[in-house]
């Protein structure tokens, strides 16, 4: 779509919107995406929902249970040595 070209749909008696092809597939948008709808002084943003509720560092860590002595990094570093050893000998 070049900068001139407008797109224009109309509204449903029941208030649903078709957006147009060509910004679907551009958008990556298919049946079932959900959109986030913003009121801008400018007119209305449809914007993608993300697929995961944001996070923080603070609100995963430590969530899961750990028993024993906390692991060294030396500890850790031969593990995951261990482990990346461990699947490339299966490959």
């Amino acid at each position: 779509m070049t900068a001139q070209e407008k797109l224009t749909t109309t509204v449903s008696t029941k208030g649903q919107v078709i957006l147009p092809s060509s910004i679907r597939k551009r958008r990556e948008w298919g049946a079932g995406t959900r959109l986030l709808v913003e009121d801008t002084p400018d007119g209305v943003l449809l914007k993608a929902t993300p697929a995961f509720v944001e996070t923080r560092p603070k609100d995963v860590f430590a969530s899961l249970p750990h028993v024993g002595k906390p692991k060294t990094l030396e500890e850790m570093d031969a593990g995951v040595l261990a482990e990346a050893r461990r699947r490339h000998a299966r490959d």
